[in-house]
């Protein structure tokens, strides 16, 4: 059976030229959905939404907020997007959708609107200037939230079945972005489309596919043992969906970027609160479901993921390859705010968390493998990190590709702030 045309991914590209025709486009869909007239639709332009769409409506009673989340190919997928209800039965702050679609090439939600920020704006100012009171109440806010997830973690961790683990849609945002879905074939997907036969321009160096992905990364002098094609061949040979049952399953958000997450401030305090569960599940593999918070709210900033060109302004990094060695100086590093929600990440979540699955006999030997294939993969199928394809400009793509290596491969001799952080929390 032929798959239907996904009407999100038809309003998306339509967006990037037309968003007039865009919003009229919006209407039909949620007119069609939910029987309701929007008015005045107005879709939000902002740095977070890379696979997504989100913006505003009116109806005559009300003012809403809608989100989508879209994956290449998602109408042949199996599996079903938006499943808040798990998350609130769990105990964890979701905010419910007030209407829902989880139709193929249709998944939408709408929420009524909200005045609060949302955590990622809150944190992108304290990159830019740091005020040590608001940084502190963001810190407490987060947290209390990993205590509350952590708890929920410790109740909902059970065995799963490969077939279960295969099932949930967190494996969207990681193996399958790997491959053609339709086809299953590797390279295919994001990644064929993305890097293969592509060229890379950085600052100092131009590089075809093969020469940079079999380049001997060394960053700040200090070198990492694999190359980007060992990373993605490494990933696509580990992270099978099947293959991840050895790990478990929980509860799980799966994706709450900072960009998902209300922040709801009460005087000198604030409380968190999730959104768009795109990918949310009782079966989530459980080494899975810290790794993009881990990566997408602390390594992928300060600015390099989504600030592109104010990164250019505020940071420098050149490259020199030879000898197939490609040979990184910068300067970026984490902000105080992002390295403290790094620490409160290692001490909230991932210590406890590794330790309960070894506690449970779920933590397999290879887990920081695991662990290090997932976040190598969220900055580098997130978007196109090379120059000149998205937003990207070569400063930019060598810090994105210098960082998701530091994520992705064990150094040779020397450490790294992710390399620090994984020895603090491995189980003794």
């Amino acid at each position: 059976m032929t798959a239907s045309p996904s009407r999100t991914a038809e309003i998306r590209a339509v967006a990037k030229d037309n968003p007039d025709r865009a919003q009229l486009m919006l209407g039909e869909l949620l007119h069609d959905l939910f029987d309701i007239h929007p008015r005045n639709v107005t879709i939000n332009y902002d740095q977070y939404s890379l696979n997504s769409l989100n913006g505003f409506f009116d109806t005559d009673t009300e003012a809403y907020f809608f989100k989508f989340h879209q994956e290449e190919g998602e109408e042949a997928m199996s599996g079903e997007y938006y499943r808040a209800d798990i998350l609130a039965r769990a105990g964890l702050p979701v905010d419910r959708p007030v209407h829902m679609s989880v139709l193929p090439g249709e998944q939408i939600l709408v929420y009524r609107r909200r005045k609060d920020r949302r955590l990622s704006d809150v944190l992108r100012a304290l990159d830019l200037k740091d005020d040590p009171a608001l940084r502190r109440i963001a810190a407490d806010a987060e947290s209390r939230l990993s205590d509350r997830v952590m708890d929920v973690y410790r109740q909902t961790l059970h065995p799963i079945a490969a077939d279960e683990a295969a099932n949930e849609p967190i494996n969207r945002l990681f193996f399958e972005r790997l491959i053609d879905p339709a086809t299953g074939a590797y390279p295919g997907g994001r990644l064929k489309s993305f890097y293969v036969d592509q060229s890379f321009a950085f600052p100092g160096a131009t590089l075809t596919w093969p020469d940079f992905a079999d380049a001997r990364f060394v960053i700040n002098g200090v070198a990492y043992s694999e190359t980007i094609r060992q990373l993605f061949d490494g990933a696509h040979a580990r992270l099978k969906p099947s293959l991840l049952a050895d790990v478990g399953g929980v509860v799980a958000h799966g994706d709450a970027h900072n960009a998902n997450v209300w922040f709801v401030e009460q005087g000198n305090s604030a409380d968190l609160s999730f959104f768009d569960p795109a990918f949310a599940g009782d079966n989530v593999p459980t080494l899975l479901a810290e790794v993009k918070t881990t990566f997408h709210n602390i390594l992928a900033h300060p600015l390099w993921l989504y600030d592109p060109e104010e990164l250019e302004r505020t940071y420098s990094a050149s490259a020199r390859y030879s000898n197939g060695t490609l040979e990184i100086e910068t300067d970026w590093q984490l902000t105080p705010v992002r390295a403290d929600l790094l620490r409160i990440k290692a001490e909230k979540s991932w210590k406890p968390l590794l330790q309960l699955l070894r506690n449970r006999d779920l933590l397999p030997q290879d887990w920081r493998r695991v662990v290090r294939l997932s976040l190598f993969l969220c900055p580098t199928l997130v978007m196109n990190l090379r120059a000149g394809a998205s937003r990207h400009n070569p400063t930019s793509s060598l810090i994105g590709f210098a960082n998701a290596v530091r994520a992705g491969s064990e150094p040779l001799g020397g450490s790294d702030f992710v390399s620090a952080m994984l020895d603090q929390v491995t189980p003794r």
